[in-house]
């Protein structure tokens, strides 16, 4: 046991359009990175893709969130069985530091510190352009995260799109308007 505290679960915002939420994780820390940054782990919790390790490289990232728990849960109307987004790395300190581009928005930072037989992922999703977008990343992130967790932990999460519209309304009412 170590003295490490247990972050929140839910996101906050730390700037008016900037997330960041933060998770515990079973270690070490180059297994938490592989999950990070080999397409075929993250493809088990966020999104598929192989990136070439180095500072701005692209890279396209391919979600499939119906595949990501059994069952998937409803997914929401509007939302495809497939999304595609186009990225680059644009900051690179294995196994300890990714930042990525990410859409419309500022991009992705996610930062590995080791907590005892734990990593302590913290994650900032930075300059969200809207409120709209703002609460869809905040339950996408929290549920994704979620399931990283899970998987990490030999464990199975609820139903992916189930979780993320409970999360959605939960944010709806954390998350300043």
């Amino acid at each position: 046991m170590n003295d490490v505290m247990m972050p929140d679960a839910y996101g906050v915002l730390t700037e008016p359009a900037t997330l960041t939420i933060q998770r515990l994780l079973p270690g070490p820390i180059d297994r938490v990175w592989r999950y990070l940054t080999e397409g075929e782990l993250r493809r088990q919790w966020l999104a598929a893709g192989e990136m070439e390790m180095r500072v701005g490289a692209a890279f396209e990232l391919v979600w499939r969130n119906d595949e990501l728990t059994d069952p998937p849960g409803h997914r929401p109307e509007g939302h495809s069985a497939e999304h595609r987004l186009e990225s680059r790395i644009t900051e690179l300190d294995p196994p300890r530091r990714l930042s990525i581009t990410w859409g419309r928005s500022g991009g992705v930072t996610f930062t590995l510190e080791p907590a005892g037989e734990r990593v302590l992922l913290t994650l900032v999703h930075h300059r969200l352009p809207d409120r709209e977008t703002m609460l869809n990343v905040s339950a996408g992130w929290h549920n994704h995260l979620d399931v990283l967790a899970a998987k990490m932990a030999g464990g199975q999460t609820d139903p992916f799109w189930d979780g993320w519209l409970r999360l959605k309304t939960e944010y709806e009412a954390r998350l300043p308007g």
